[in-house]
């Protein structure tokens, strides 16, 4: 088994982690600058979605370590939760 997990542990894998959403206008991006804030509809401490190749895996939890972002995984979605996100 092991030999199988070395053929595929070099194919790249998109990973998305989704902090949040809003909607905003054509203009409302035209003005955006560097700097520029987007306020999003994720709170803080709240559970943020974890996609993998555009199907939803898990959910975690936004942290941040020495000034840089990242996300730690805190539930990885269940077999029966794993299927409907495929259909």
């Amino acid at each position: 088994m092991n030999e199988n997990i070395e053929r595929v542990r070099d194919i790249p894998l998109k990973v998305t982690a989704i902090l949040g959403k809003t909607q905003m206008s054509i203009k409302e991006i035209f003005d955006l600058t560097k700097g520029s804030l987007i306020e999003l509809d994720t709170f803080e401490n709240q559970e943020v979605e974890i996609y993998v190749n555009g199907q939803k895996i898990a959910y975690g939890q936004v942290v941040i370590v020495e000034q840089n972002f990242g996300v730690r995984i805190t539930s990885i979605l269940g077999e029966e939760e794993l299927v409907k996100t495929l259909v």
